[in-house]
């Protein structure tokens, strides 16, 4: 039996996927919550919850300060996003924070109860949605044609989201507040960035991530 906690503040919703999940025979809603600290509350007070099932946006704290603190109070309970921000920098904060799932709202009935039971077996998810949008971009990176003096570079999630944001003409201090990491962890990336690409500045990378299909 997968017992699953629902943390969402609109209670017409909560209540939606309450009913749709208590149809399958193999899921039982442990509890629900209206907001993060009410989920730490309740399982602080001995509430035995597998999955928790959550909004990003919520009053109290949100669904990315709970992936935070829920790893410190109950690193087994695992812990799904259900949001209808579909912005990849949300996605990618989810993840690095914790998180084992992502799902959008539009999400049918039937990926929704096959995501929380492959989470719970152990594995991580994001809904298909997000996951052909992801695909369509690396298509694009990689039929985008190499110069052959310069090899590919490997970036990751994170560098790509770093990447597309100096583009944007962010500055460390802004990028820092946007994506909830510090600003030595920027200078880090914009750093490694740099090093990797052979750039000799910030105006040169942008021309490389342009060059390369990765930025538009």
């Amino acid at each position: 039996m997968l017992n699953l906690m629902l943390a969402e503040d609109h209670n017409i919703v909560r209540n939606g996927i309450r009913m749709l999940l208590e149809a399958d025979k193999e899921i039982s809603i442990a509890g629900e919550a209206t907001n993060g600290l009410e989920v730490l509350n309740m399982i602080a007070g001995g509430l035995k919850a597998d999955i928790v099932l959550a909004d990003i946006n919520m009053p109290e704290m949100d669904g990315i300060s709970l992936i935070r603190e829920l790893k410190v109070i109950s690193p087994e309970t695992r812990i799904v996003m259900l949001s209808m921000l579909d912005n990849e920098k949300y996605v990618a904060q989810a993840f690095s924070e914790g998180a084992s799932g992502y799902l959008l709202k539009n999400v049918s009935a039937d990926e929704l109860v096959f995501a929380l039971k492959h989470v719970n077996a152990g594995e991580k998810y994001l809904c298909s949605e997000l996951s052909i949008r992801l695909l369509d971009r690396l298509i694009q990176i990689a039929n985008v044609p190499v110069n052959q003096n310069n090899p590919p570079v490997d970036f990751s999630m994170r560098e790509i989201e770093i990447l597309h944001l100096i583009a944007e003409g962010l500055t460390n201090n802004e990028m820092s507040e946007k994506l909830f990491i510090s600003k030595r962890t920027i200078e880090g990336h914009r750093q490694s960035l740099i090093e990797k690409t052979g750039s000799r500045n910030t105006a040169a990378l942008i021309r490389f991530a342009v060059l390369s299909g990765i930025v538009q």
